[in-house]
């Protein structure tokens, strides 16, 4: 295959305002994508990037172009030609030209999907791959304005599927975006305290990182009186609700190093003894996370995950979110939960170098109360590796 990265821009951003991976990085993408294409019979990739909670949604037009969009976004790829990054949002393209790795950055045009639609008849695409919830209206203009026979396939989980295994780079990205995770862990550690309100907390944990560089992905925080409990899971709308002498606090943090975001999930007992039902469930989770940490590694698959987590049942409890899900630059597959929850628990095979966060939220069945620990690992040849440093532990403040 010849070099078709021969455009790619890496020294625009000669002054580093921008973070960037670097050409052979991209090399590496694009013939990982190339070949799929080859693989799958396409003749041209359409990816579309959304707006959503922390840049999310812009995962994979991210892969291809290092540009983290507000709002919609589309890429266009194809086997012989370079991408093309078209910008919905006509004055967002300035910045997009700026911050994107790649030469061609155009104004999608008020009409994104007519613009799509005749870029790939002009490139002769008759079978064509999307990725992404493209909007229904985008999906139809784009349809009418292509080749008359250009037919659409979704391949959104396959594309998802190349991003699972990270490089070494994006492996140092994840560890920049854990090392922020842990500050806001960390900070909340040391000024969580009664009469704050939930909603206040979000100012520490974001102001933990920001100076530092880091981006907001999410940060989920619920309350919750330990003697007459009613809420076992992060809630993803912060609260009013005041933060009182007794209470738990169940956080899921995500602070991201261009993107690239850890994922750490801890308990929080305020200015109490934690309750002894507390500390069983905390238990619990502790245990299935040890054991999960110890015996997942590449080879592994999801029954071995399905099997680690039987304690949480014979215990006498269950989990409201996912035991183990893909992440690392958005969520990504598998996502597994235990043998009682409705979770899609697929075959899985484990590979080194994909990323996951383990993070048992145990509950109790009436789901009054619950608890939170774990965060984002490595999976290596011989287990998972952490990628956070702030210690596992039910934090008393």
């Amino acid at each position: 295959m010849t070099d078709k990265t021969t455009q790619h821009r890496t020294t625009l951003d000669s002054a580093g305002l921008y973070p960037r991976f670097t050409q052979a990085e991209f090399a590496r993408r694009y013939d990982a994508v190339r070949g799929f294409l080859d693989r799958s019979g396409l003749d041209a990739l359409v990816v579309f990037g959304s707006s959503a909670v922390g840049q999310a949604g812009q995962a994979d037009v991210h892969y291809l172009t290092n540009y983290l969009g507000m709002q919609s976004t589309f890429v266009l790829l194809s086997r012989d030609t370079e991408p093309t990054l078209f910008i919905q949002v006509y004055n967002h393209v300035p910045n997009a030209q700026q911050a994107a790795a790649i030469a061609d950055v155009q104004w999608a045009g008020a009409l994104p999907g007519e613009t799509l639609g005749a870029a790939l008849r002009h490139r002769g695409a008759q079978t064509i791959g999307v990725v992404g919830a493209m909007p229904y209206q985008s999906h139809e203009s784009m349809r009418r304005a292509a080749a008359s026979h250009a037919e659409f396939r979704d391949v959104t989980n396959e594309f998802q599927a190349l991003r699972t295994v990270k490089s070494d780079e994006e492996i140092n990205w994840l560890r920049r975006g854990a090392k922020f995770t842990d500050l806001a862990l960390a900070a909340l550690e040391r000024e969580l305290r009664p009469g704050l309100r939930e909603e206040e907390l979000g100012e520490i944990v974001e102001g933990s990182y920001r100076a530092a560089g880091g981006q907001t992905v999410f940060h989920y925080i619920t309350s919750t009186p330990m003697a007459q409990p009613g809420s076992c899971v992060p809630a993803q709308v912060l609260s009013r609700r005041r933060i009182e002498p007794g209470d738990l606090v169940i956080v899921e943090i995500s602070a991201a190093y261009a993107g690239y975001a850890g994922q750490g999930l801890r308990s929080y007992v305020v200015d109490a003894d934690a309750t002894p039902l507390v500390e069983e469930l905390h238990a619990t989770a502790e245990d299935v996370f040890t054991r999960l940490f110890d015996s997942v590694r590449a080879g592994s698959t999801a029954d071995d995950v399905l099997a680690a987590s039987d304690s949480i049942g014979a215990s006498g409890f269950t989990i409201r979110d996912a035991l183990v899900h893909g992440f690392g630059m958005g969520l990504l597959p598998p996502t597994i939960g235990t043998r009682q929850t409705p979770w899609d628990n697929d075959p899985w095979t484990f590979r080194e170098n994909e990323t996951i966060v383990v993070q048992p939220n145990v509950v109790t069945t009436d789901e009054q109360v619950g608890v939170q620990t774990g965060h984002l690992c490595r999976v290596t040849a011989d287990g998972l590796e952490s990628l956070h440093e702030y210690p596992l532990k039910l934090v008393h403040v």
